[in-house]
């Protein structure tokens, strides 16, 4: 089996889920992904977390945050 090359990488001193949904405060990234490795862990309003080895490069939550602090991480 080849190992996993790239994974989803939230940019903390960007991703602000008060900013990108101040209603609600619920993460869009968390919503696009369909493959359900994003989560917001300590509830609404908070920072979501990738769960790097279970993220299937859909790159869903990248294309879905409007603020670009998610991104794709590249391992050699």
């Amino acid at each position: 089996m080849q190992p996993k090359k790239s994974f989803a990488l939230v940019n903390y001193d960007i991703c602000a889920p008060k900013k990108c949904n101040p209603d609600e405060g619920r993460c869009v990234c968390v919503k696009a992904c369909t493959h359900k490795v994003i989560k917001q862990l300590d509830g609404f309003y908070e920072q979501p977390m990738v769960f790097q080895d279970m993220c299937m490069g859909c790159w869903d939550c990248i294309e879905a945050c409007p603020l670009d602090a998610v991104s794709v991480r590249n391992v050699s």
